[in-house]
């Protein structure tokens, strides 16, 4: 596969099409970051306003990726991508006219809805490769579509500054925020246009409902009302976030709580219609056709402490260096964009390990421990640090993160085929909960050096705490390794020899 991904025919070509539309999507939903520093000081925003609209970025994000999945499995990636990325110009472009707090709030919010994008490119990539070669593929997916985040910080302060006015010395970030949104609208089209669900042949599996995620037992119905409640909860605490920051007065607090609850309800009925006969017990799968929720439970924690500490970290780091070592906004900007820089590499590391070690349990269980040890070594940097070894320890952590992040979606995809879409959108709001839990409590740490080292160290901790669960409770899935995916006989008998013949 290694050799051959470079040829850009066949499922190549759908596998580097689509990282590319994550990359975009990216490049979109964190071209804020790179730039905070200057839209406060053009505004004239207060720190604790920069960190809420910092929190804002991944809220919406939650249940997007729900929805999203729920989409996704129902119409296929090929449209739901598309869309995803013609969309995104809309809140770009509104971001970038906003004239106070309020509206960066409210276009932010919009635009976190394109984070949701991530969960689209996991099922398209899973209907093109099978499970022996899942981690990899869905590893350069994430990893090289991730590298969006660093492209933001690398390029966004240079191509702002190249669009300042003439005669003026400030840079032009409301520009350089549209002309992202705008590229990814294009770049939809072009998708649409050149890729298709799945090879030749194939049929694009369906749950028969996409309401909500259909389990297989009772009591795994129970646990996912307990696992949904985060879901609707961490909006709770955005929204008391909000209130801080004098966004929403007491009274409009409580009526967006009521709300959420109201959310939360609606959703569990949602699930229940979906799995009403299992719960009655008028219905029973049988062995072959049940699958473990707990399973997607624990890839969900996982996928809280490693993605969302990347979206945390992601999202502080450029102030972290400019201010911890005095650097420039566009050297702080480069430097920070080396945590992010190491997705070209980890992820993909971390879904070719899982691949050829032999067990994705234990390739999970050691990655998430390396990045809680790197975290707490994070924990200790300041400004006494000489500046190569602290960038080199922010990318080794970034290495056990990432490759956390493709170990956990080497295993998604294996789990139940026909609801991929809808588990890969709750594994990855998960990672959405995690960066809007991490960043509210970055945001109520002191500045400086005793609110980094706190930040980092929970961060560190929480990461040890999924480690042990991993190891004690994540089971193998069935088939990780086999030629053909669950429910695929019948096509790999007679359709592959025909999409072989394309490639």
């Amino acid at each position: 596969m290694l050799t051959e991904m470079w040829s850009f025919r066949g499922r190549y070509k759908i596998l580097h099409m689509t990282w590319f539309a994550f990359f975009l999507t990216f490049v979109v939903w964190f071209n804020f970051a790179p730039l905070a520093t200057a839209i406060r000081e053009d505004l004239g925003l207060e720190i604790s306003q920069i960190r809420t609209i910092a929190i804002c970025n991944v809220a919406l994000t939650v249940p997007a990726r729900i929805i999203i999945g729920m989409l996704l499995d129902k119409y296929g990636p090929r449209i739901t991508f598309s869309l995803m990325l013609m969309y995104s110009a809309i809140p770009c472009i509104a971001f970038a006219m906003a004239q106070n707090f309020s509206q960066l709030v409210i276009s932010r919010l919009a635009l976190s809805i394109v984070g949701a994008g991530f969960v689209i490119g996991i099922r398209m990539v899973a209907e093109w490769f099978p499970p022996k070669e899942i981690g990899l593929a869905e590893g350069i997916y994430g990893g090289w579509g991730n590298f969006g985040s660093a492209g933001s910080a690398l390029t966004l302060p240079t191509v702002a500054t190249v669009l300042a006015f003439a005669g003026t010395s400030a840079i032009n970030w409301r520009l350089a925020i549209a002309l992202t949104g705008i590229i990814a609208a294009a770049y939809g089209a072009i998708y649409f246009l050149n890729v298709q669900d799945t090879p030749t042949g194939k049929v694009y599996q369906k749950p028969k409902r996409t309401t909500g995620l259909e389990v297989t037992t009772k009591n795994d119905f129970w646990f996912l009302m307990v696992m949904n409640i985060p879901l609707s909860g961490v909006l709770c605490l955005l929204a008391w976030r909000l209130s801080k920051v004098g966004f929403l007065n007491q009274g409009q607090l409580y009526m967006v709580w009521a709300f959420l609850v109201g959310l939360y309800l609606f959703q569990a009925y949602n699930c229940w219609k979906v799995n009403k006969e299992l719960v009655a017990s008028q219905k029973r799968y049988p062995p072959v056709d049940r699958y473990k929720f707990s399973q997607v439970a624990i890839l969900e924690l996982t996928y809280f402490v490693n993605f969302g500490s990347e979206l945390a970290v992601v999202s502080m780091l450029p102030a972290f260096f400019e201010n911890t070592f005095g650097l420039s906004k566009a050297l702080a900007g480069a430097i920070a964009a080396s945590y992010a820089f190491m997705n070209l590499m980890s992820r993909p590391g971390g879904g070719l390990i899982s691949d050829k070690l032999g067990s994705r349990k234990m390739t999970m269980a050691v990655l998430t421990a390396g990045m809680g040890i790197g975290y707490l070594m994070m924990g200790q940097v300041n400004g006494g640090w000489w500046l190569p070894i602290a960038v080199l320890l922010t990318m080794a952590c970034s290495f056990f993160v990432q490759a956390g992040e493709g170990s956990t979606f080497a295993i998604v995809p294996l789990i139940k085929r026909r609801v991929t879409g809808q588990i890969a959108g709750n594994v990855g709001a998960y990672g959405n909960v995690g960066a809007v839990v991490y960043l509210t409590l970055f945001s109520l740490l002191p500045a400086g050096d005793v609110g980094n080292r706190v930040f980092f160290e929970v961060l560190g901790v929480m990461a040890l705490i999924v480690a042990f669960i991993c190891v004690f409770y994540l089971k193998e899935p069935e088939g990780s390794f086999a030629e053909h995916h669950e429910g695929e006989a019948e096509y790999a008998t007679n359709a592959l020899p025909n999409a072989i013949a394309e490639e």
